[in-house]
């Protein structure tokens, strides 16, 4: 009876020993559990250590026609809207065989590209390469269009400005006619006869000069005189022409502020205002001082020949250099204004003490030092002693050094700007080949793959299919 109870003490203690044990394990397995995520939870840490940057210190490997580039995706992520900017937009263009990007473009342009990302946003032109070629790839890598506009701006381009059309139909095609002339042929036409007038009406006011025209039609002009017939005609033809474009422009503000038509207005006043004078002059006025005011007012004729800036890309492109170099046209003037000032004070106390002297003073010099400084020499004025004729020479090599130094920028300027016009002018279409590794057309290019492959690419289950994690952009370094 002892022994049973003694047996049965023992085998409810190795029962409580065994529960303990379970307890125990259960116990161990769900703090295990507990601290080891699931599947799904490590692909979401993963995921989230991807998104949160803890990938931005890996390298992409980029080919650019042969040439093997290697970067940071941190140097890249600054600019997200760009293409390689954009994880999903540059996954077109990833080779998974070689495990690198490859892009079948301009290796010259990639430099100055990748030295976009690389310094935060600076932009810099490689010099060997034409803007146009330059401004393809700039819209190819998708720089944005904040970008792009402020390398035109540092390019030299004149801010573009939208320019409305009128809202009338007539007045529409009016204003392409008069203001477009590449939009038509009859625009063409309209142009070319706009030069011919002006052509004409310079002419005119060149011709009437000479004697044997001016000894017969002074003071004023005849009804019959050719000339004056030939000068109502052209001017019957600009006020026409600058009505139709004031009455059909879509910006009357912006028509006053035009510079080319400020130029159209004043090259027909100087007629109405002569025949004005000559209806209105009193019997009494002096002829001379009526014909000496209709000669001033009839030299502003001569703004005629800027009219043809508005047809000629020649003189488009010279008001372009003068304007990018009015500094250094100020720092010419300004070394002639000291030379001048230096040299017409020397040369004239060297000279002072000679009789028959034509340096009679300072002032009185100064024709002779800017004459002398421009190496032109006229030989109206000139020194005669020795120290005068030193003075000279010091003049004339001062001269060529101080007109040397500012003229080699604006003739680069010049050259600039004329090579950006014929760049412009070439209206050839090219288009460059595809260098896209995936199908445009599939529709989950930009659809995200929960199991990680890549856009267009089926499940590693079907036999004979290799498939690549779109984590292998990413070259282990």
């Amino acid at each position: 009876m002892n022994n049973q109870d003694k047996g049965g003490g023992k085998t409810r203690e190795a029962g409580e020993e065994d529960k303990q044990m379970k307890d125990k394990n259960n116990k161990l397995e769900k703090e295990s559990s507990e601290k080891e995520p699931s599947r799904e939870a490590r692909r979401e840490n993963r995921r989230g250590h991807w998104r949160s940057g803890w990938a931005l210190t890996e390298r992409l490997a980029i080919n650019v026609s042969g040439m093997r580039y290697e970067t940071q995706l941190r140097t890249l992520a600054q600019f997200p809207d760009s293409l390689l900017g954009d994880p999903q937009r540059r996954l077109r263009y990833f080779d998974p065989m070689r495990n690198e990007l490859f892009l079948d473009r301009s290796r010259v342009c990639f430099d100055a590209i990748l030295y976009f990302y690389q310094s935060g946003g600076r932009l810099r032109r490689p010099t060997n390469v034409p803007l146009d070629i330059f401004m393809e790839e700039l819209h190819f890598y998708e720089l944005g269009e904040e970008i792009i506009d402020r390398f035109k701006e540092d390019e030299g381009f004149p801010k573009e400005e939208e320019r409305p059309l009128p809202n009338n139909e007539l007045k529409r095609r009016l204003w392409m006619l008069f203001e477009y002339p590449e939009s038509s042929s009859a625009a063409r036409i309209i142009a070319i006869i706009s030069v011919m007038v002006i052509v004409v009406s310079i002419l005119i006011f060149c011709l009437e000069t000479l004697p044997e025209f001016r000894n017969e039609k002074d003071p004023a002009h005849s009804t019959v005189d050719p000339f004056f017939i030939v000068e109502s005609i052209c001017i019957c033809w600009f006020s026409f022409e600058l009505i139709v474009r004031f009455t059909c422009c879509p910006s009357k503000m912006h028509f006053f502020k035009d510079v080319m038509n400020t130029i159209d207005f004043f090259a027909i006043i100087p007629y109405f205002v002569t025949i004005g004078t000559e209806l209105a002059k009193d019997k009494d006025t002096q002829p001379s001082m009526s014909l000496a005011l209709i000669r001033v007012i009839r030299l502003v004729r001569v703004f005629r020949i800027f009219k043809l800036s508005r047809h000629s890309k020649g003189l488009q492109i010279l008001g372009q250099t003068l304007k990018a170099s009015l500094r250094e046209l100020a720092l010419l003037i300004f070394f002639l204004f000291i030379g001048v000032i230096l040299f017409s004070s020397a040369v004239y106390f060297a000279e002072v003490d000679r009789p028959d002297t034509a340096f009679t003073s300072i002032p009185e010099a100064f024709w002779w030092a800017v004459v002398s400084m421009t190496t032109v020499g006229y030989g109206d004025m000139y020194p005669e002693t020795v120290g005068g004729k030193l003075v000279g020479s010091m003049c004339a090599i001062a001269g060529v050094l101080t007109i040397s130094l500012p003229v080699p920028v604006i003739v680069s300027n010049f050259s600039y700007f004329y090579h950006r016009e014929m760049e412009c002018e070439d209206n050839t279409e090219y288009h460059h080949i595809s260098t896209s590794l995936w199908e445009k057309d599939r529709e989950d290019e930009n659809e995200e793959d929960d199991e990680g492959f890549c856009p267009g690419q089926v499940d590693h289950n079907q036999s004979g299919i290799k498939f690549y994690l779109q984590e292998p952009l990413v070259t282990q370094v």
